[in-house]
């Protein structure tokens, strides 16, 4: 069982060593930084769309106060008037 963990340390150390190897820990570590950016920006991105709903609920609330209120026209009637009699002066 030593010989086995033994040889199995000597494998993992020669793996260490090599340079495909260094690059693909390099590579995994750059994608774990990028992972945890993309994370923060994510958390960013739920607050500006409570402030977005927010605001568009006010300018809904402005849009509805400031609209021109519709007033009724007057009634007109289409009976003619009787004509006046020419007074003579």
């Amino acid at each position: 069982m030593s010989i086995l963990a033994d040889r199995g340390e000597d494998v993992v150390g020669k793996i260490s060593e090599l340079p495909s190897t260094q690059r693909l820990l390099e590579a995994a570590n750059s994608m774990r930084v990028r992972a945890e950016e993309l994370q923060k920006k994510v958390r960013g991105i739920d607050a500006l769309e409570r402030r977005v709903a927010a605001l568009e609920k006010k300018v809904d609330q402005l849009s509805k106060a400031s609209a021109p209120r519709k007033r009724a026209a007057p009634k007109r009637t289409t009976a003619k008037r009787p004509a006046r009699p020419k007074t003579q002066a």
